[in-house]
């Protein structure tokens, strides 16, 4: 992974966090409290849940008020695999797969769709230096 890639990620001015969770010991929650810590414009995305960190959560990226830069993809990679397609079909140009997320179907689906991919590398918390609390 290049650091090119992650800064052309992060370039972007919305992001959405896929797997978005209320608990804040999970990983989901994290890197959405993340995005905010840094001062980044994002979505939580949970088929469940309405609101997660303050933040009014939405059930699908369809469903988004604006199409995101980028995602930040934090589900189990069978569920990864269909949050590509609907990345695609949404107009996300950039996923960024978290440890755990990755598969090496989604990466080559994702690839295929023609979206910048970020997996099997660094995490985006070590990246944007995230502080618990």
């Amino acid at each position: 992974m290049d650091a090119d890639t992650i800064q052309d990620f992060l370039a972007g001015s919305i992001f959405a966090v896929v797997g978005a969770s209320t608990d804040r010991s999970k990983f989901g929650n994290k890197c959405l409290r993340c995005y905010v810590q840094d001062g980044r414009d994002v979505y939580p995305v949970h088929p469940r849940e309405t609101e997660i960190e303050g933040l009014t959560a939405y059930p699908d990226l369809a469903s988004l008020p604006e199409v995101p830069h980028g995602i930040t993809i934090v589900t189990p990679p069978a569920v990864t695999e269909r949050v590509v397609e609907d990345a695609a079909a949404a107009g996300v140009r950039a996923v960024w797969m978290q440890p755990g997320a990755e598969s090496p179907e989604a990466v080559a689906r994702a690839e295929a769709l023609g979206l910048s991919v970020i997996a099997g590398g660094p995490c985006l918390l070590v990246v944007l230096g995230f502080r618990e609390g």
